[in-house]
């Protein structure tokens, strides 16, 4: 996700630095991302000088220290609260006192993940959703302690950039994905029960309940680890809330390695 964002920001006048600890990964993200332009200018919504432009915004590396000069960062890592609460300690650590920190987290509270910083008031959720560059939905997450000034610059600068922006308060799952977790759940209940299989259900759903995809094919778009990873945030928080209880599926899925698209194969096989 975090392509998209640079994408996003890129294409709206933003220099950008994509930070990855991974080589390979910083690779793929250049390519994916060339691959996408080149696309939009096959298609005529861009054209090839601004294309190159884009490109020209963004700087990959895999250094952390190259963040200093940021005036805002926002974090796109995995699901795990104390691996975002070790990277907001050393970002705190290189930027300026005026840069914003701001977490994509889908599901975990931000108040814990800006618990382990010195100033509060510049950190915030802005959770985007996949994919970024066209899905306009944009969640963003005050804690008590954000600056309400900040907070408004941040949401008239992702306005600026076309996103469709809501306040959402700190709590589990925030707004959509404490609404998608029913959506996930009964379609794998279905599953389980055997009234169904992956592919029917996603047909049901998507020719009867006007849906662009149906649960099985987005949780393989999503990742079903990230899938899984923000269903069992919103059941810890929320006092272990049978409705929200992971599926035993999703779990497998993860445990070996099955994450859907980026893996080659999740409920269904894109080999």
């Amino acid at each position: 996700m975090g392509s998209g964002i640079a994408q996003v920001a890129a294409s709206n006048g933003c220099q950008v630095t994509i930070v990855d600890s991974s080589q390979p990964a910083l690779e793929n993200s250049k390519s994916k991302l060339k691959s996408i332009l080149n696309r939009l200018v096959e298609k005529g919504k861009i054209n090839e000088e601004q294309s190159k432009s884009i490109l020209a915004r963004i700087h990959w590396t895999t250094k952390m220290d190259e963040i200093s000069n940021s005036n805002m960062v926002i974090e796109a890592i995995v699901e795990n609260l104390e691996i975002k609460q070790n990277l907001f300690s050393e970002m705190e650590s290189l930027v300026s006192d005026i840069c914003i920190l701001a977490t994509n987290t889908s599901s975990l509270s931000v108040s814990k993940i800006a618990s382990v910083c010195k100033l509060k008031s510049r950190i915030m959720g802005v959770h985007f959703f996949n994919p970024v560059p066209l899905m306009k939905l944009v969640e963003v997450i005050p804690t008590e302690e954000t600056d309400k000034k900040l907070l408004s610059e941040v949401k008239s600068s992702l306005e600026g950039w076309g996103k469709s922006v809501v306040t959402a308060k700190d709590t589990p799952g925030f707004i959509v994905n404490r609404v998608a977790r029913p959506f996930y759940s009964e379609a794998l209940k279905i599953y389980e029960e055997g009234l169904a299989d992956f592919a029917t259900i996603d047909w049901a759903m998507k020719e009867f309940g006007g849906f662009r995809m149906g649960p099985f094919e987005l949780m393989d778009y999503i990742g079903n680890d990230v899938n899984y990873s923000a269903t069992k945030a919103v059941y810890d928080g929320t006092n272990h809330d049978p409705r929200y209880k992971p599926s035993p599926i999703q779990k497998k899925l993860m445990d070996e390695g099955l994450l859907g698209r980026k893996s080659g194969r999740g409920y269904f096989d894109y080999s």
